[in-house]
């Protein structure tokens, strides 16, 4: 039993809502989702999500990554080595990691469904139902008060709070969407960098001043600023969680040297893939560093590979994965459903992704 062909397929799928942070606005999910296939004529899906503004990776890029290297290196190959086919990919190319995390999560997927499990199941779990919280994307404070009042009445009770865009704004922005809640809702903000050091401090010791409660507050400086992280770590109650700041495990084990933030984001499309999130996860772990697995704008594959890592590892706070629940129309069928703030997981082998929408395929093999 061989791999006999990888196929690309280009998604645009549109979102029934604007995504807007301090880093870009979007209307549409853009990915690219790669299937494997055996011999035996089983597939297994993965996406490589486009994010210009954070990962740097294109459609395009991803897919000639795809088809030039990676899909060529795993034709003919044994799709049971799954250990050693994905350590290939890792080292096969510099940077590309959304293309990795695509085909790292396909032949998980592929192994998942050749054995007749699901995916949390290979990777050790067997819930198949992973809590999320929502995004408010960012704006003003009387709309995104409205808009957490929605979101918790559709059963969502942590939700994510998108600043950055304004500091001098952004307390009576959280201000607003608490009086809106209620105590009972676990409010987190993600800054997306948009902040200096100084307004970090300046905005999170607003909010602890005026008890606003918020649970932690996610990627406050730019990625590259870690002595500022550790800055703006040390002069606030606040837990701080480190996103856009780690990539890989590199990035982490400086986060941890410096101690510079208290929980670690760790994201498909970052690190790679399953194989080495599994390696950052246990990594923060080990050195009491709280853990949150979180996602791109991506379709149900991505979420599905990311809720089943959560469903078999477990996070310290509530993991951020509602990105498939922001599309109009999905392009993929099978796979993940939304009940309210949980994902659930198909009773299915591997993803139980059954189609995916046929535009623009291209095969290796």
């Amino acid at each position: 039993m061989t791999i006999a062909a990888v196929r690309t397929y280009r998604l645009t799928a549109p979102l029934h809502t604007p995504f807007v942070t301090a880093l870009r606005r979007t209307t549409t999910v853009d990915t690219l989702v790669v299937e494997v296939v055996d011999t035996d004529g089983r597939s297994g899906f993965g996406e490589a999500p486009q994010v210009w503004q954070v990962t740097g990776a294109s459609i395009e890029g991803s897919e000639a990554c795809v088809r030039q290297l990676l899909g060529p290196l795993l034709t003919g190959r044994d799709p049971d080595e799954l250990v050693a086919l994905c350590t290939q990919v890792r080292r096969a190319v510099v940077g590309n990691e959304a293309a990795k995390m695509a085909v790292d999560v396909a032949l998980h997927d592929l192994a998942a469904r050749r054995l007749g499990v699901p995916l949390a199941r290979l990777l050790g779990g067997t819930t198949l139902t992973v809590p999320t919280d929502v995004t408010l994307a960012a704006g003003e404070a009387a709309d995104l008060a409205d808009t957490a009042r929605r979101r918790v009445a559709e059963g969502f009770d942590v939700l994510k709070l998108k600043v950055g865009t304004d500091a001098a704004g952004d307390l009576d922005r959280v201000r607003a969407v608490r009086a809106a809640v209620g105590p009972g809702v676990r409010i987190r903000l993600d800054a997306n960098q948009g902040w200096t050091p100084r307004e970090a401090v300046r905005v999170i010791r607003g909010i602890e001043d005026a008890g606003l409660d918020v649970e932690l507050v996610e990627q406050p400086v730019p990625r590259w600023d870690l002595d500022g992280l550790a800055w703006v770590s040390d002069r606030v109650d606040v837990p701080i969680l480190a996103d856009e700041a780690v990539f890989g495990v590199r990035d982490l084990v400086e986060v941890i040297r410096r101690r510079a933030a208290d929980l670690v984001n760790v994201k498909l499309a970052k690190c790679g893939g399953l194989h080495p999130a599994r390696t950052l996860l246990d990594l923060a772990t080990a050195h009491g560093l709280g853990t949150v697995v979180g996602s791109m704008m991506e379709s149900g594959i991505g979420i599905g590979a990311a809720a089943s890592l959560v469903a078999a590892y477990g996070t310290s706070a509530v993991s951020d994965l509602d990105a498939a629940w922001w599309l109009a129309d999905s392009p993929v069928r099978g796979g993940i459903r939304y009940d309210g703030a949980t994902v659930v997981l198909p009773d299915a082998p591997g993803l139980g992704v059954t189609s995916v929408a046929e535009a623009n395929i291209q095969t290796v093999g």
